[in-house]
This record gives C-alpha cells, sequence and structure tokens, in this order.
C-alpha cells in the first residue's frame, strides 16, 4: 500500500507539473496521470479501500478549503441567483435523463440512476480550477458554488429515493421527508448558527490547551460536520464545505489558510487521481458503448449548460457563461451514482462505463474552457493542488 500511494502521488506531481508547464489545469493532468498508472494502461495500481479513504479525504480537504475562501455574505449576494440556478440545474437533466433511458428500454429503476447520474455537479472539480485560476472571489464563481452545494443536497436526496425503489421496489414518503428535513436543518444551522458563534467568539478555535495550533480544532470540525453530513444522507463535502464557512468567520482567517495549506497540497491530487484509476478504457471499445457515451455527455452537457446559463443571465453575457460552464461537470458524483446503482443490480457494465466515462468526460472538457473564459483574474489563486 506505501508502493501505491508513493506511484500515486509521485503520478499526480507529474501530472501536475506537465500540465502547468502547457498552460493548463494541473487537476487534468492528475485524472490523466491516474487513467495511465491505473488498470486501463499501465496496471501499477488498481483502486483500493485504502486509496478511496485518501480520495475521499482530499475532496473534503478540498472543499473545506474553498469555504475557507468563501465567507456566508459573499454567498447570500448571489443567493437567490444561485437557488435559480441549483433547482433548474437539477430538474431538466433529471428528467431528461429519466426520459433518455426510458426510451431506450431501461426499467423504472435504472431510469432513476441514470437521471441521478445527470443531476449533481461536481463543487470538488470546478472549485479546483477557480481556485488554480484565482477566481474564487468572483461573483460567478460564488454563484457556482452555491448552486453545486445546493446541487448536491437535491442530488444525495434523489439518490436515496432511487435507492430505496431500487431495494425495495417502492419508496416510503416519510422517510423522504424526514432526510430532507434533517438536512435543510443540518445546513442552516451549521451555515447560520456555526458563523455567528465565530463571529462572536473570535478567539474559539485558540482556546482548546490540548492545541498548539488552531489548525487541529478546525480540522476536527472540519471531519465532524463531513462524518455528519454522510450520516444523515447528505455527501461528506458538504459538511467540509460549511466547516470551512465557519473557520472563514474568524478574524485571522489568513492565518489558517496558511495552516491548512499542506492539507490542501497533499489531499486533493488523491482524489484526481483516484478518478482516473476508475476509468476502464476496454469497456468503452464497443462502438454500440462509444455512442451511448457520446449521447449521455451531449445531454448532460447541454441540460447543465442551458438552465444555468439561463438562470444566471443577471449577471451579466460573460459571467452568465462561466456558470454555464462551471456547473457542467459531474467528476466523482455521477461515479458514486453509477457505484450505488451498480451495487444495486439496476446498472449494467455497459451502462456503468457509460456513466463513468462521461463523468471523466465532462470533468476534462470543462477546465480548459473555463480557463480561456476566466483568463487572468486579480484574485490570488489559492496553494498549489
Amino acid at each position: 500500500m506505501l508502493v501505491a500511494l508513493f506511484l500515486v502521488l509521485l503520478a499526480a506531481k507529474i501530472g501536475d507539473e506537465i500540465f502547468k508547464r502547457l498552460g493548463q489545469p494541473a487537476l487534468i493532468g492528475e485524472i490523466l496521470a491516474g487513467v495511465i498508472i491505473g488498470p486501463s494502461v499501465l496496471a501499477f495500481v488498481e483502486p483500493s479501500a485504502t486509496l478511496e479513504v485518501f480520495a475521499e479525504l482530499g475532496v473534503v480537504f478540498l472543499l473545506f478549503w474553498v469555504g475557507l475562501e468563501t465567507r456566508l455574505s459573499d454567498v447570500r449576494e448571489v443567493g437567490s441567483t444561485a437557488i435559480r440556478v441549483g433547482v433548474s440545474g437539477m430538474l431538466l437533466p433529471l428528467v431528461a435523463g429519466f426520459a433518455a433511458a426510458r426510451a431506450f428500454g431501461e426499467s423504472t429503476e435504472t431510469s432513476l440512476f441514470v437521471g441521478a447520474a445527470l443531476v449533481a455537479t461536481s463543487v470538488g472539480i470546478t472549485s479546483a480550477v477557480l481556485l488554480d485560476l484565482g477566481a474564487l472571489k468572483s461573483r460567478a464563481a460564488r454563484t457556482i458554488i452555491g448552486a453545486a452545494v445546493i446541487d448536491d443536497i437535491l442530488a444525495m436526496i434523489f439518490l436515496a429515493v432511487a435507492a430505496g425503489i431500487a431495494v425495495s421496489g417502492g419508496v416510503n414518503l416519510v422517510s423522504i421527508l424526514i432526510v430532507v428535513g434533517i438536512s435543510l436543518a443540518f445546513v442552516a444551522f451549521v451555515a447560520l448558527g456555526g458563523t455567528r458563534v465565530v463571529a462572536r467568539w473570535p478567539d474559539v478555535f485558540h482556546a482548546p490547551r490540548f492545541s498548539e495550533s488552531p489548525l487541529l480544532p478546525a480540522v476536527i470540525l472540519c471531519l465532524g460536520l463531513a462524518a455528519i453530513a454522510a450520516q444523515i444522507g447528505l455527501a461528506a463535502i458538504i459538511g467540509a464545505f460549511l466547516a470551512g464557512m465557519v473557520v472563514a468567520e474568524t478574524r485571522d482567517r489568513h492565518n489558517f489558510e496558511q495552516e491548512v495549506a499542506p492539507l490542501y497540497a497533499f489531499f486533493p491530487p488523491f482524489f484526481f487521481v483516484f478518478i482516473g484509476l476508475n476509468v476502464d478504457l476496454g469497456a468503452l471499445a464497443d462502438i454500440g458503448v462509444l455512442a451511448a457515451l457520446a449521447g449521455i455527455t451531449l445531454l448532460a452537457v447541454i441540460t447543465k449548460f442551458l438552465p444555468a446559463w439561463l438562470a444566471s443571465r443577471s449577471l451579466g453575457a460573460r459571467e452568465s457563461l462561466v456558470v454555464g460552464v462551471g456547473m457542467v461537470p459531474r467528476g466523482e458524483v455521477g461515479i458514486i451514482v453509477a457505484g450505488i446503482g451498480s451495487t444495486a443490480g439496476v446498472i449494467t457494465g455497459s451502462l456503468f462505463a457509460v456513466i463513468v466515462g462521461m463523468s471523466i468526460v465532462t470533468t476534462l472538457i470543462v477546465p480548459p474552457v473555463l480557463r480561456s473564459l476566466l483568463g487572468a483574474t486579480p484574485d490570488e489563486p489559492g496553494p498549489e493542488a
């Protein structure tokens, strides 16, 4: 396992270096590094439970950093736009994915999972690009992050519904309402209550005597909220993002940024490489599978870009384009949905390859487009990943 960790980190940094020298986002190099060292090409490293843990820690600390760069007041400024983008960007992909799967003869259960795979935006992928470009403080970036968090909440709730139908053939409305209520209460309590507590008690992370640095209490908060979010049916990254927003209200936020920077630099590459490790190029050798991949990828792009672009037109022509493009990548979320559907027995091997392929393609095409739209910005970029 130490050899695997070494190879993953080394490959990630080589891909990072190459793509930075080419003027492209580092995360693309890290994902492609995962493809090359993974089972599809060199087979140096196989996906494993340990690597999955490192990958999850990677996306958790990535979103913790994004939350640290995002104040609640910043989100409130674009709140109504983010809600419109998030809700519209959930409904159209869901309906289109379900209808397309049904049109090709898939069962209701399978079609629900296809729709779920198209719903959520990978906030981890887009956030990493925005950090790399130093554009995280722009209105478009705040809108994307707010809308992506809304998307993730709605997607996790719908995924729970789809999994319930796949397992039992039906769904308990009371259970759904309970999950929705708990999820909304958790987000509201942490986002509103937590930030107010820290704003009134700015030295809260310095108070514990067990810590020589405020980093440890902050990391405990991050992992704790991530765990709670996962336990109540949300994605762990939502808890990590909210923890970052809480810490962002402290008066020495920049000191926290310096202390969290090593965690941000070390863990996220495992997340991006792990996405590449899950790519099965052999499953994409069939013409029919490739055609299905092209079709579902086109559907994924159109149904996410169009509603996000229309819902954010009030931001201006350029920023609405940024929002539309930034909402496109499915990343780890699509892979998670495919994995759950496969475990439930409603996603076949070829359909699994198509959904994972769609997640990878939408992840790879967005960073270069965002870079061309945003270009250089005056914001300071985050630490190198």
